[in-house]
């Protein structure tokens, strides 16, 4: 790896963390900058997601006000986030690697899909909650299943996973958008943990761009909590379908 192609992987890791902070799908950008630098597609997801670890605790120490009084959902819900992540992350190293090529650019699709329809979800759920205040303060069956389901899905690949979260959360649980974005980011860092754990012990990890992923993440974990808001979320979700679109083409070609 070249000094440039360093320096573009790490700050690809800071994009990468100030967006999953903020909403979710940084790996739409960290993803595709790794395939672009020579790392085969296993590899590649692999190695983002052990990166983006230490970005999801720098993340939820930056929303630690938000999680006061949430102990117990993040107990009851993170089994869920830690099983299916398991789950995801050994479907990933046992299915063939042929397999993770071919499902890919439909994963990247429809990570892209939610990335569109995100700002009318979030206001859905915003309305949502203001007109219904039935739902069960902690969740339920299905609302712990749904994080399972999210749990494989970003134990095998990942983009997106928030969005994911933030839907289920704001369906099945009666509680503030900010407060359910916090939850997430420790949902979603518990997958991306324990999942990174299974990679680590199969030995597919690339150690470089993980580390420069990883501290460009980091940063970008505390750009997100503490200015993420105010950035321009159109341009941000730009950024993201270009190079997501990017990857598609790249992986089909």
């Amino acid at each position: 790896m070249t000094t440039a192609q360093a320096i573009l992987v790490a700050a690809a890791g800071v994009a990468a963390g100030t967006i999953n902070t903020v909403v979710g799908s940084g790996t739409l950008i960290t993803f595709p900058v790794l395939l672009g630098v020579g790392y085969p597609p296993l590899v590649a997801n692999v190695s983002n997601t052990v990166g983006l670890v230490p970005g999801s605790v720098s993340g939820a120490l930056g929303y630690r006000g938000e999680l006061e009084g949430q102990g117990g959902r993040v107990l009851r819900m993170g089994a869920a986030s830690v099983a299916g992540g398991i789950a995801g992350a050994l479907l990933l190293l046992t299915l063939p690697a042929s397999a993770f090529k071919a499902i890919v650019p439909v994963l990247v699709g429809l990570a892209l899909v939610l990335v569109v329809i995100q700002p009318r979800l979030a206001a859905w759920l915003t309305a949502r909650q203001a007109a219904d205040h039935v739902r069960p303060h902690h969740g339920g069956p299905l609302t712990r299943a749904g994080i399972f389901g999210t749990g494989v899905y970003g134990g095998y690949f990942g983009a997106a996973q928030g969005i994911l979260l933030l839907a289920i959360l704001g369906l099945t649980v009666e509680e503030d958008l900010q407060r359910a974005n916090a939850l997430k980011n420790i949902l979603a860092g518990l997958v991306n943990c324990v999942s990174g754990i299974v990679f680590i012990v199969g030995g597919h990890v690339a150690w470089l761009p993980a580390a420069l992923i990883a501290g460009g993440s980091v940063v970008g974990g505390q750009i997100g909590s503490r200015v993420g808001r105010r950035l321009s979320r159109p341009v941000l979700r730009g950024v993201i379908l270009v190079v997501g679109i990017a990857a598609i083409v790249h992986l089909v070609a």
